[in-house]
């Protein structure tokens, strides 16, 4: 006998109102279940009868649970399907479900007061009519993009119908979420109640839902977009651009959008029953590919993140952080600030200087006022906020910080110096952090009387755009401090890492290689044109010598000295950068690089550069093969991973994978580059390392780990867990 949820339930008011209720007692969320999806067909029965029957005028449909309506579909039974046929039935049946909701002989209202995604949204967009609280928990989103799949219960069929295509395409394209204040004003819902009387309210607009007319909520639209979306030519010149769109973003990596747009190019217009079925045949492809495999396999990675404490065992206690000290009001600083700020943290902003101080306010309110101009924020919560954000140049602000990180000049003696004075100055539980992005944690830790609560919070730069945080784990760091940290990220929206002290803990450490092998291929003739379009080609958000240009050409140089100073002459500078840091180019903020600026935008390819770095590349360019330039460039990233995993830098492949993807932007299509190598399958990898090694020497040399898995037959996975 097949399972079945005790979620939702169906019961009759006084007032004729038939009420379901989802709130699985099994979980924290709302999850459509198979088992939950059962019961609710058999509740919907229900309602049907009593419809028929005249004991209800109106279903509303809400949630049990504090801050959520329905979370979506069970990624966990999504990842399991492996055959295409099995897929579509069990969309058909979703879809039947749902459409039983929307041919109720009653008017349907959708409750929805919290997070309400994927499946949620469908179910609400089967309903007659939608109403939200006001409440900053309730957001609006369809992420099956980010999934590699699409809305397969109607979201893609029922969405464009209701709030016209351009509304519809920004969701579905994106897996963005919405507040309720673009919800109702884009026309996915009718009202808006507060959150302080919703229960209340939405019993009155139930009361009045079967005198309304389905589709009210439809709000007036600009003429322009009515145009657009009013028309056959205007609704095809939409999808042609948002399909260029697509393609210039993405490449053609990730055919879940694609296939968004073929269903309503070829479906719009025509009946919901033939969109309905292109969805569930389109979708049932999509879930057994490699991609969408891939990032689920990501999206797994990113909750068991938000769900960890960054020390194994779970069991240590982290400080609630809600008073937060930076020492260094520069941009890295200011950046800090502002974000906890932004996320309702008191924040003390102590430099040795007025000027900097000032600055680092200025840079922080700067952020706030991007928030307003994109609706982030209104005009009074960012200043409210901004009110939270305070500096100056004594240590007393620190007194009562819970956590103080450290963004100072990267200068092991300041650093040192700087957390031996503030050691002195804050509580006894305070944490003490560095953000320091390549010197050793172990080295500042030594100047410390009490080294145990201390670790490194490495944030990547912009702080407010960069999702990833690398934890760094001195030899003397407690767990407590550690877990401090770490749920302190979380509470920032980043994904934290937890690694180990060592030359360019672990990001830095396996793109150091990277950047130096585009430096190498500069040296055989390759054109910075081809270096950069061939790594784009295989999925990273940029190539490699625009990424030197971005960092700046000065920073570069120190980290790849600092890399070679800790790892050995596998790191020795490639000529080509060496010769380049001798030059007064500096990359993007210097207006010329690898490439030309004007006004911080990339004009083009500087092919000046060449002349400038001499004998360090031959006179004329030459094509070589894209996939050679690939291999080499790819090959170094696995094999340095191979050696941080044996050294214990880290814990497990997925630390590996989930710190690329989100600290470099290593394409989340290919699911990580651990699980590309496990891919691949080793004993290529090794195979292609080796022939690396004979054609350009020792910096190719197989890392013994990649040696032992490939001659083994294991996979990085197989081994180190994740």
């Amino acid at each position: 006998m097949s399972e079945t949820s005790a979620s939702p339930t169906f019961e009759i008011d006084s007032d004729g109102i038939g009420w379901i209720t989802f709130d699985d007692p099994a979980r924290s969320l709302n999850v459509l279940t198979e088992p939950v999806m059962r019961r609710f067909a058999e509740t919907l029965e229900s309602a049907r009868a009593a419809g028929r029957e005249g004991r209800i005028k109106v279903v509303v449909i809400r949630s049990g649970k504090s801050g959520s309506f329905v979370a979506g579909a069970d990624v966990d039974q999504i990842a399991e399907i492996e055959d295409p046929s099995e897929a579509e039935q069990k969309i058909r049946l979703g879809q039947a479900i749902f459409m039983d909701v929307e041919t109720l002989p009653v008017p349907t209202v959708a409750a929805i007061h919290g997070v309400c995604l994927g499946g949620g949204v469908e179910l609400a967009l089967a309903c007659t009519h939608r109403v939200l609280s006001d409440s900053k928990k309730t957001q609006i989103g369809l992420p099956e993009v980010l999934l590699g799949i699409l809305p397969t219960w109607g979201g893609t069929t029922r969405l464009p119908r209701l709030v016209g295509l351009q509304a519809a395409l920004d969701l579905l394209l994106t897996g963005k979420q919405i507040d309720t204040r673009k919800a109702r004003r884009i026309g996915f819902a009718g009202e808006v109640f507060p959150e302080h009387l919703f229960e209340g309210m939405v019993r009155d607009f139930a009361l009045q839902a079967p005198r309304l007319l389905r589709g009210a909520s439809r709000r007036k639209s600009k003429l322009a977009t009515r145009l657009l979306d009013g028309t056959l030519l205007g609704r095809k010149l939409v999808l042609r651009t948002a399909r260029k769109r697509v393609m210039s973003r993405t490449g053609g990596q990730y055919p879940a959008p694609l296939r968004i747009l073929d269903i309503l190019d070829e479906h719009l217009s025509g009946t919901v029953e033939a969109s309905l079925a292109a969805e569930a045949r389109l979708a049932a492809e999509l879930v057994v590919s490699p991609v969408s495999k891939n990032l689920v396999h990501v999206f797994r990675m990113r909750e068991a993140a938000r769900k960890g404490t960054g020390t194994g065992g779970d069991t240590a206690e982290p400080r609630d952080v809600g008073s937060l000290g930076v020492l260094g009001a520069g941009v890295m600083g200011g950046g800090i600030a502002q974000l906890a700020g932004y996320n309702g943290v008191r924040v003390y902003m102590k430099d040795i200087r007025h000027e900097a101080v000032t600055s680092g306010l200025q840079h922080a309110r700067g952020l706030f006022e991007k928030a307003v101009s994109r609706r982030k924020l209104s005009r009074r919560e960012a200043d409210q906020l901004m009110e939270t954000v305070t500096g100056g140049l004594d240590y007393h602000g620190l007194s009562s910080a819970d956590l103080v990180v450290e963004a100072v000049v990267e200068r092991m003696d300041v650093k040192r110096s700087v957390l031996r004075e503030t050691e002195q100055n804050v509580g006894d539980a305070c944490v003490l952090a560095t953000n320091t992005s390549s010197l050793s944690v172990d080295e500042m830790a030594s100047a410390l009387a009490r080294p145990q609560r201390f670790c490194g919070m490495h944030f990547f730069n912009p702080v407010h755009r960069m999702p990833l945080v690398e934890v760094i784990r001195g030899s003397e760091s407690d767990e407590r401090s550690v877990a401090t940290v770490y749920a302190f990220a979380l509470k920032l929206g980043k994904i934290p890492v937890v690694v180990g002290d060592g030359p360019g803990f672990l990001v830095n450490r396996i793109l150091g290689p990277y950047l130096n092998e585009a430096g190498f291929l500069l040296g055989d003739g390759a054109s910075v044109k081809q270096i950069d379009a061939a790594a784009k080609q295989f999925g990273m958000p940029m190539g490699p010598l625009r990424l030197i240009d971005e960092v700046g050409i000065d920073v570069s140089a120190h980290a790849g000295a600092a890399l070679h100073a800790g790892l050995g002459d596998r790191l020795t500078p490639s000529p080509a950068l060496v010769a380049l840091g001798k030059t007064d180019r500096l990359g993007k903020k210097g207006g010329r690089g690898f490439y030309v600026y004007e006004d911080g935008r990339r004009k083009q390819a500087d092919d000046a550069v060449y002349d400038e770095l001499g004998a360090a590349v031959p006179a004329q360019r030459r094509k070589l093969q894209d996939r050679d330039i690939r291999a080499r460039l790819v090959v170094q990233m696995i094999n340095e991973a191979a050696r941080a995993l044996a050294q214990g830098i880290v814990r497990t492949a997925a630390d590996v994978d989930l710190a690329m993807i989100m600290g470099t932007g290593f394409p989340p299509f290919r699911g990580g580059l651990l699980r590309f190598a496990d891919g691949l399958h080793l004993r290529g990898v090794l195979d292609c390392t080796r022939e690396l090694e004979q054609a350009h020497g020792e910096r190719f040399t197989p890392a013994e780990l990649l040696v032992e898995l490939a001659n083994s037959d294991r996979t990085f996975y197989e081994a180190f867990g994740g």
